[in-house]
């Protein structure tokens, strides 16, 4: 028995603790997103550029990829409210320093403080409800949890586009402050403080080998073509940084006893799998919000609010959809689901690739819909397929590598679909602008009008290129999706561990 279980709080006490511990774990969800619908203001107050903007997702949850996997050590060497404290604290004075932001580079420092802080939120704030509630009563409270965690994802660009429009894009960090001052309130004045009998080992030098690891591939991705790749030296310092961080790494999984992530999870077929397909879907669920925000404010010219509004029915399908999957009978067989989910992913995201500028709000409803839907039936079928034959005593370790691959796929898909996406609409425009030569009628217009005419010409032309940029990048989620989805053939039928 632990030790929240001897000193839990009172009904009216506990009831507040549950109430701040799942706001706090729908502030940090939501936080990725928020600045979604926002992104046109945001780049314009703070002159940033095209390929910055997915700085401000990516380095978001970089950081938390770092701290993450940390949380049970600090929660067992500091106490889980000091540190559950700590991180909301943080995780405010990174709000703060957004809304101050004059430059992007100030931004997106200030994103990176928001993530670091948020890495431990969530995994905190499911040991405290846990704790604040009887066992039987643990499935109801993680279905609690998880539905709160999904949510505040996919409803962050509906809530930021409507406070943004109606307050300025500052509003927004406005807004999560007071959320965050209310969560650390509560807890402050509610929650025991508890604290591990035996502090938990934190194999330092394998996670500051992977994190190395991860962050140089991520920045590598994200600064590549704004320095012309392996033409400059930064590429190359971080290519080398990311393949020495990996390499030590393997090295030490291969020689050491103990790390952060137990060999032993690499040989249960089914959650090696089940891991990597849902890498897959985090490659679909942030980079899709990624590319549909900006194509609806910047090419077919939607306000935030507009925006965030047509974003709102692929996440009411998708928690809708989990809500359904987690209650689906037992002897239904979880690979089924996989299969239909990734099927409906994969269906949703070819029907985006008919966008075109001339559409209205429809299409953008219904793909997003039936996308979240899938995504809605494959993220609880996963997790039961890559739980139920894992051995109990890996599970803490498992569901941190779990959690941890989704992150990876979701920065992972933003860097990569960033890059492509400037890389295909300088293509685009230049294959375009060639059409433009005498004897074409835009050459006879362009002959015709001066410096303002040719301006508005360049802009058509931007803007078309960008748009099938756009296209072929949902045509990469839909392909990575497709890559991985003959692994769910490969699953075994979930069956209750040993």
């Amino acid at each position: 028995m632990s030790a929240a279980t001897l000193f839990r709080p009172a009904a009216e006490g506990r009831r507040t603790i549950v109430a701040a511990a799942l706001l706090a774990t729908y502030l940090q969800a939501a936080a990725i997103s928020l600045p979604n619908a926002a992104l046109l203001h945001i780049q314009g107050s703070l002159s940033m550029a095209d390929d910055e903007a997915g700085w401000i997702f990516s380095a978001y949850i970089a950081a938390s990829l770092v701290t993450m996997p940390m949380a049970r050590w600090l929660a067992g060497r500091f106490g889980q409210k000091a540190v559950f404290q700590l991180s909301l604290v943080v995780f405010a004075i990174g709000l703060v320093l957004a809304t101050l932001a004059t430059t992007s580079l100030q931004f997106v420092a200030a994103r990176i403080l928001q993530g670091g802080a948020s890495g431990p939120i969530a995994p905190l704030a499911l040991a405290i409800l846990l704790d604040m509630v009887p066992a039987p009563r643990h499935p109801r409270i993680s279905l609690a949890w998880t539905v709160t965690l999904v949510l505040g994802i996919v409803s962050g660009p509906s809530l930021g586009g409507w406070v943004c429009e109606e307050y300025g894009w500052p509003a927004v960090f406005h807004f999560s402050l007071l959320l965050a001052g209310f969560s650390l309130l509560a807890m402050t004045l509610s929650l025991p403080e508890t604290r591990a009998g035996q502090v938990p080992p934190l194999d330092l030098f394998g996670l500051a080998t992977f994190s190395l690891g991860i962050i140089g591939l991520q920045i590598l991705l994200d600064r590549g073509e704004r320095v012309e790749w392996f033409l400059s030296i930064e590429s190359r310092v971080e290519a080398a940084a990311s393949a020495l961080g990996f390499a030590l790494y393997l090295v030490h999984l291969l020689t050491s006893r103990a790390h952060f992530l137990d060999k032993a999870l690499f040989r249960d077929r089914n959650f090696v799998l089940s891991t990597v397909l849902f890498f897959g879907f985090g490659f679909v669920l942030l980079p899709t919000m990624a590319l549909t925000s900006p194509m609806l404010d910047e090419l077919l010219g939607y306000p935030a609010d507009t925006t965030g509004l047509m974003a709102a029915p692929r996440g009411i399908a998708l928690v809708g959809a989990l809500i359904l999957t987690l209650r689906a009978p037992a002897r239904i067989d979880a690979r089924l689901l996989v299969l239909g989910g990734i099927a409906l992913v994969v269906y949703a995201t070819w029907r985006m690739l008919g966008y075109s500028p001339g559409m209205d709000w429809r299409p953008v409803v219904v793909a997003g819909a039936l996308q979240g839907a899938g995504l809605g039936i494959l993220m609880p079928a996963l997790t039961r397929t890559a739980f139920s034959t894992l051995d109990p005593a890996l599970r803490p370790e498992g569901t941190v590598l779990f959690n941890l691959s989704r992150l990876y796929g979701s920065t992972i898909g933003i860097a990569l679909v960033q890059t492509f996406f400037h890389q295909n609409t300088q293509a685009m425009h230049l294959a375009l602008a060639k059409s433009l030569v005498p004897g074409r009628a835009g050459a006879h217009v362009a002959d015709e009008v001066s410096g303002p005419g040719l301006a508005a010409l360049n802009h058509l032309v931007t803007g078309q290129a960008a748009f099938v940029g756009i296209l072929g990048q949902f045509k990469l989620v839909m392909i990575v999706m497709l890559i991985v989805a003959p692994l769910a053939l490969f699953l075994r039928r979930p069956r209750p561990a040993g």
